[in-house]
């Protein structure tokens, strides 16, 4: 006897394995793995960002005090991350590099900008 599974069903279970929990903030004392990087910035309002690059196309951004861990994302050019209803865009690697903050839209779009920083 061949067993008929629902289309709704199946559709349910495919978009289920497909969904992803919300960033949230990550503890303040998170360590840094050996393949991981820390590059800082000094953004124009005086703050300072200081992120953490893995190799496995996240990053843990440290602003004001919180840290916000945040996954690679499409971008037409440079480094996109987002997480925690921000967006770190970078641009460039090393001293001189660009770094913007921006709040993250619900519908995927960059908000306001938060900072605008330059590698040190």
């Amino acid at each position: 006897m061949k067993v008929r599974v629902p289309l709704i069903f199946t559709s349910i279970l495919l978009l289920s394995a497909c969904a992803s929990s919300p960033q949230e903030k990550v503890a303040p004392h998170t360590p840094v793995a050996a393949s991981a990087f820390v590059h800082h910035y000094r953004c124009e309002s005086g703050e300072t960002i200081s992120t953490t690059y893995s190799s496995t196309g996240s990053a843990t951004v440290q602003y004001k005090g919180s840290h916000y861990k945040m996954q690679i994302a499409v971008s037409g050019s440079g480094s996109r991350y987002v997480g925690g209803g921000l967006e770190w865009w970078t641009k460039g690697s090393g001293p001189g590099s660009e770094g913007s903050l921006f709040h993250h839209m619900a519908d995927g779009t960059s908000g306001k900008s938060i900072e605008r920083c330059t590698g040190s």
